[in-house]
Formats: structure tokens, C-alpha cells, sequence
């Protein structure tokens, strides 16, 4: 069997790499085209095993005609490529331009989501898309009233984390590598503002860690605070914000860390704008907090009931002030175990059912 999969943001670049491992044992040909979009092509190039993909496109950025006009670009980039392997399948997370081409040359389709609040997107994929595979805790009608048709999507008890952090052991020798101890740091991330669903919410280089971060390194100056950024825009915004802690060897402000479930799992807190960072994290045991600026998540919702420690607020003084009590605790007795492989064993792995449906039909 010939396999076409696409990976255009950081999150696949993660999910999809235990994925491949399986088609690769099965000795499939695969055909795999990635994007540029922050940290994908690095996640992709320090994989533990070598990936072979192609370097197709980049992401549009804030700008609606930007966006346009680099999907129209990527179409007629991957086209000779894909043409030329005939797949007899494609896999793929949110891939606007490689559904398009599947659907142009008849493919059969494959697909996960969890982000139905990326309603263009989504509006340009359900209806053309095959199979969707969606997390169970997302109600089925935020897929129909996108124009999914509700005999394509297949329901699994889990999210979309699951997938990668199943197979995941933690490896302390990391630590070393930033001059790290066990407990005594904070991993930071910054809001996707480029993303289509947040195009009005922020500027695109703007980020409220620079108003987070202040008060609680006030409280912790002697643990270390890992920020992790979503662009240069970003990047170059925080270091003028925070231009007076910049010399502080406490502080580390990057756009790209290897390893970061690692460091996610011997933290003593997370704190991001995104969703994908802090599910990993609570998922491992770790404090988690969310300052996405919407509405809680399904996922988040998922993750509370069952009792992962995840917090989502939105005003600053809440976020700030939980961040502050959570370091002031010692970390719990057993936080770093790997008791939270029990517990993740309960929910169902999407890249299980993918590799099943694709191999089985």
C-alpha cells in the first residue's frame, strides 16, 4: 500500500510520528510532505527515527490574503508530487490543501480534528474529507453544523494527546542539557495568534506572557522560566517587554525546545495560551494552566472530569494567582512516577484506530 500523509503544523509533526513508525513496520511506501509553520521541519528533523519528507509550502500567517495566496501556492507544489506517487491513501490532521488534491484525484481520506472552533478551516475540509477522526468529548454536532457529514466521523474515548504520550518515557538526562532540577522551573507558551480563530482576539505579535511573567518571577525569582514563543514577532515583542529581565540567566525566551515533553514532565508548572501544550502536560501529572481567551474546551472539560490537573481562566489576576499558589506547594509525593501511564491506558489511542482503518480497508 502506498501512503500520502501531510504534516503542517508542530502538533502533527508530534502525533504523527508513532503513526509512520507503524506504516514503516509494515513496510508501506510512503509518500510524506510537510509544512513550514513554527517548529515543524525541527520536530521532523529530531525525531528518534530519521524522517524522509518533503519541504512543501509555509503557513500564510495573520493576514487573510496571505493566507489565500500560500494555499494557492502549496496546491500546485504538492500536486506534481502527489500526481506522480498515486497513493492509495492519505492521512492527514487539518490539511486544507491535501484534501483538496485527495478529492481532485479521487484518494480516499483519512483525517483527524479536534479544533472544530477553526470553523474556515473546517468549513473547507468536512465536506470533502472521507473520515474523521474526532475525540468522543466533542459533541458530534460541532462537526455537522461544519458541514461533516455525521456517517464519516469516528468517535474515540481520548483526545488527540493520547496518541503520542502513550508510548512516552521520560528522560531525566534532559535536564541537564538546560541546567535544570526537577521541580524548580516553569515551561511557559505563548497564544497561537496567527491561527485563524484568533485573528481578532490579539495582535499578531502581541502575547499576555508579558504580563504574566512579571508577578510571578517577582515571587520565584530563583526557579527557572523556560518561554516558549510562537514566531519572531512574538519573540522580538517579549524580549522588548521584558527587556529588563532579559540578562537573568533564569530566563530563557525561544520559538523551539527539543525534548519538551521531557521538560513538560519534571516541571513544577505549565502556563500557555494554546491547548495542545498543557493537555500533554496534565495528561503527565504536571499543574496546568490555560489562559486560551475563548470558552473552555471539550478537551479541557475531558481532562478535568477525569481528574488531570488543569486549570483554564482568562482574567489575569486568576491566572497569576494560581500560578503563584501552585509553586508555593512542594511537588506531590510520586509527581515524578510513572503513574500516569495507568491512568492514560484507560482512554483510546487515535493513531491506533487510524492505522487500523487505513490498513484494514
Amino acid at each position: 500500500m502506498k501512503i500520502w500523509i501531510d504534516i503542517e503544523q508542530p502538533k502533527t509533526a508530534v502525533l504523527f510520528q508513532s503513526l509512520i513508525r507503524k506504516f514503516d513496520k509494515e513496510r508501506f511506501e510512503l509518500l510524506i510532505t510537510a509544512r513550514d509553520y513554527g517548529p515543524t521541519y525541527k520536530i521532523l528533523d529530531n525525531a528518534e527515527l530519521p524522517i524522509d519528507y518533503h519541504k512543501v509550502g509555509k503557513h500564510g500567517g495573520a493576514k487573510l490574503t496571505d493566507k489565500l495566496k500560500t494555499h494557492i501556492d502549496r496546491l500546485k507544489d504538492l500536486f506534481p508530487l502527489v500526481n506522480e506517487f498515486s497513493p492509495d491513501y492519505f492521512v492527514n490532521f487539518i490539511s486544507v490543501e491535501g484534501i483538496r488534491i485527495a478529492y481532485g484525484l479521487q484518494i480516499p481520506s483519512i483525517g483527524y480534528n479536534d479544533e472544530p472552533r477553526n470553523i474556515p478551516v473546517c468549513k473547507l475540509i468536512f465536506p470533502l474529507i472521507d473520515k474523521i477522526i474526532t475525540p468522543r468529548c466533542i459533541p458530534k454536532e460541532s462537526y455537522v453544523q461544519l458541514y461533516a457529514d455525521p456517517k464519516k466521523i469516528i468517535r474515540y474515548n481520548g483526545i488527540d494527546e493520547i496518541g503520542w504520550l502513550s508510548e512516552f518515557e521520560p528522560n531525566p538526562e534532559i535536564l541537564n542539557s538546560y541546567d535544570l532540577e526537577k521541580g524548580n522551573y516553569v515551561i511557559m507558551r505563548s497564544e497561537p495568534t496567527a491561527a485563524c480563530y484568533f485573528i481578532n482576539e490579539l495582535k499578531p505579535n502581541e502575547t499576555l506572557l508579558s504580563k504574566i511573567f512579571p508577578p510571578i518571577f517577582k515571587e520565584f525569582p530563583n526557579h527557572k522560566y523556560l518561554i516558549i514563543v510562537r514566531n519572531q514577532l512574538q519573540e522580538h515583542y517579549l524580549e522588548q517587554k521584558l527587556k529588563k529581565y532579559l540578562a537573568n540567566k533564569n530566563l530563557i525566551i525561544t520559538q523551539y525546545l527539543p525534548n519538551l515533553d521531557d521538560l513538560c514532565f519534571y516541571s513544577s508548572l505549565v502556563v500557555s495560551g494554546g491547548g495542545t501544550i498543557v493537555r500533554e502536560s496534565s495528561l503527565l501529572n504536571v499543574p496546568s494552566i490555560e489562559f486560551f481567551p475563548g470558552e473552555t474546551a471539550p478537551q479541557e472539560h475531558f481532562l478535568k472530569n477525569n481528574d488531570f490537573p488543569l486549570e483554564h481562566f482568562r482574567k489575569l489576576d486568576q491566572i497569576v494567582k494560581s500560578s503563584i499558589k501552585i509553586l508555593e506547594k512542594e511537588p506531590s509525593k510520586g509527581r515524578f512516577s510513572n503513574n500516569y501511564k495507568e491512568k492514560i491506558k484507560q482512554f483510546e489511542n487515535p493513531n491506533e484506530i487510524c492505522f487500523n482503518y487505513v490498513t484494514l480497508s
